[in-house]
């Protein structure tokens, strides 16, 4: 058994790096995360993936997989998941086998691990086998935080999934994802997407999947439209946009039309109430490029252009009033009103009623 520093003479750089598109302590870098490009640097004995994205700890799992492979096609890869360890199962997966070869033991959800999972951790990094690689997940928390630092301590490869959130971290991942796949998106099909299908990561990279293998070209609203076209328009953030432009008759028309599809009150009153805020945040934020702005204020630029153009016949009276209203729909459809749906048209026709129009 070769001590950590003998196997990085052994197996050469072990920072982070040698996959294509996985950067470290970089979350667009994170993001690009993709097909493995062959380099000269090997994976590392000791891998680690952490962060709270499954979609992308998924790809760095995948992609370090196939580094393996492309290195040694009969790699042998054990997966240990934390829910089910049983005690010991570590070691025994380590040891060298009656035939040799290559080993990768891959430890899902070290921040849900049992103590016995731990201390065999610990054990292995104290007297690591020369054949063996280790990749071990960590999605967030302090659980398992000593065979954390222990791992970075060993000239790990981190490769992180920071989560993605808001709505400027969905524009920036669609973004990538096109990117990545040699295709260009325009903006408003960047923000169609994401209100069509952005509440799940997933299911937003299965979306930008589907449009690169169906179309060709650049990627338009009309695009995003035509291929959901219906998930769009039964949204909250329909039903907002037109509330905010003063649309009382077609907000009320979309609202129905969402709760008819099964869209639930309470997230068109928080669209509701984030595109009010928006419109506060960047009335307040004063003049500036809306990317300097869209940084300072957490937004993505396409949010700060929307709610510029939004801002045309508010005033702060109109907006406090506006936002009064939804607080109060917030209460009822949370539970404290008798009919959820009211609740909303209501907030809705004051909204409308409370912009000036000029």
């Amino acid at each position: 058994m070769g001590s950590p520093s003998h196997r990085g003479l052994r197996r050469g750089n072990r920072r982070a790096g040698s996959v294509a598109g996985y950067v470290a302590g970089s979350v667009p870098g994170a993001w690009q995360a993709g097909p493995v490009t062959t380099t000269a640097t090997a994976v590392p004995p000791l891998v680690l993936i952490t962060g709270p994205e499954q979609v992308i700890a998924d790809r760095a799992l995948a992609g370090t997989l196939e580094e393996l492979r492309a290195a040694d096609p009969d790699v042998e890869v054990v997966r240990l998941y934390a829910a089910t360890y049983e005690p010991g199962a570590v070691g025994v997966h380590a040891s060298p086998s009656l035939f040799g070869g290559a080993k990768a033991i891959v430890v899902h959800d070290l921040d849900e691990a049992p103590d016995e999972l731990q201390e065999d951790l610990l054990a292995l990094l104290a007297a690591p086998e020369p054949d063996v690689t280790l990749v071990v997940t960590h999605k967030s928390g302090q659980r398992g935080k000593k065979v954390l630092d222990t791992i970075k301590k060993g000239q790990a490869r981190v490769l992180e999934a920071p989560a993605i959130k808001s709505d400027r971290d969905k524009a920036e991942f669609a973004t990538h994802e096109f990117r990545r796949a040699g295709r260009k998106a325009s903006p408003d099909a960047v923000r169609a997407l994401i209100e069509a299908v952005g509440k799940d990561v997933r299911e937003l990279a299965a979306a930008c999947q589907q449009l690169v293998a169906d179309t060709t070209g650049t990627i338009d609203e009309q695009l995003v439209a035509r291929y959901h076209g219906g998930k769009v328009e039964a949204t909250g953030f329909r039903v907002a946009d037109a509330a905010v432009a003063g649309q009382a008759g077609d907000a009320l028309r979309l609202l129905r039309h969402a709760i008819a599809t099964g869209v639930d009150p309470v997230p068109i009153v928080a669209v509701l109430a984030q595109q009010l805020r928006q419109l506060v945040k960047v009335g307040a934020a004063g003049r500036g490029r809306s990317a300097d702005v869209a940084r300072d204020l957490g937004m993505a630029p396409w949010q700060v252009d929307k709610a510029r153009r939004g801002l045309s016949g508010w005033g702060p009276e109109g907006l406090a009033e506006s936002i009064q209203a939804v607080a109060l729909a917030d209460f009822e459809v949370k539970g404290g009103g008798r009919d959820p749906v009211y609740a909303v048209e209501r907030a809705i026709l004051t909204i409308t009623g409370a912009r000036t129009g000029r």
